[in-house]
Formats: C-alpha cells, structure tokens, sequence
C-alpha cells in the first residue's frame, strides 16, 4: 500500500492531499490565522494518525473475528517538549460499543493494538529520511 500526504502553502491558502494506491482526497484544514502555515499542528496530526488506524483497524479486526461493532471513540494523548524534540509520551484510549460480552470486546482492543500500523511504526522506531 503506498501513502502519501501532501501540503501546499501559500499565503491564506493551505491544501491537503491525503492518496493510497492513487486514491486522492482532499482534507480541510486551513492557514493560521496570520495566513502561514497550517493551523493544524503536526503533534496533533500525528495524534489523529494513530486514532484514525486504530479505529479503523478496529472495525476491520473485528468483522475478521465475526464482531459487530457500533461505534469506536479513541482519543490519543501526545506529550511533546522544546524545539526539535521528539514526544516523550504517546497515551491513548478507546471505546467500544458493540454486541459481544465484555471478554470478546477487550480481546479485540487487545489484539487490535498488537496490529495497528501505524502504531507499530512508531514502536519500531522507524527511520524518516529527508530525500531532497
């Protein structure tokens, strides 16, 4: 699977591009307000990163286990300190609803954390590397 997100910036003007196997989309998010830059963050983006694939990755967990779920609330908490430091602590939490007793359900917020990508990436400690 390949992704790519891309950023373009200009004065009041700022465009996101989110694409997976050449499936394009656009996501809003707008300029600060003194018309440079992104109004969102990149510590919360990441955090929406890892909400974002374990939320899915729980629904697709959970249709290969047979479990019908109704709805996943997942909030993630970065703790980030000065310039040009990486976070210090990465926290989340999930909530699930669905039709299965508490066991099965715990089981598969378990396993869904074991195999979340996005997640692993970072606990791998993977390397980003500037091409140009």
């Amino acid at each position: 699977m390949q992704i790519r997100a891309r950023v373009e910036n200009r004065r009041d003007q700022h465009h996101v591009t989110l694409d997976t196997n050449g499936q394009s989309r656009s996501l809003a998010i707008p300029p600060k307000p003194g018309g440079f830059g992104s109004s969102a963050n990149g510590g919360e983006l990441l955090a929406l990163a890892l909400a974002t694939c374990y939320c899915n990755d729980l629904y697709r967990e959970a249709a290969a286990r047979g479990v019908e779920v109704y709805g996943v609330e997942v909030e993630v908490e970065a703790l980030f300190g000065g310039v040009g430091e990486p976070a210090r602590q990465i926290r989340y939490r999930t909530k699930v609803s669905a039709d299965a007793p508490e066991e099965v359900v715990r089981a598969l917020v378990e396993h869904t954390d074991r195999v979340a990508e996005v997640h692993n990436t970072l606990r791998a400690g993977i390397s980003v590397e500037l091409v140009s």
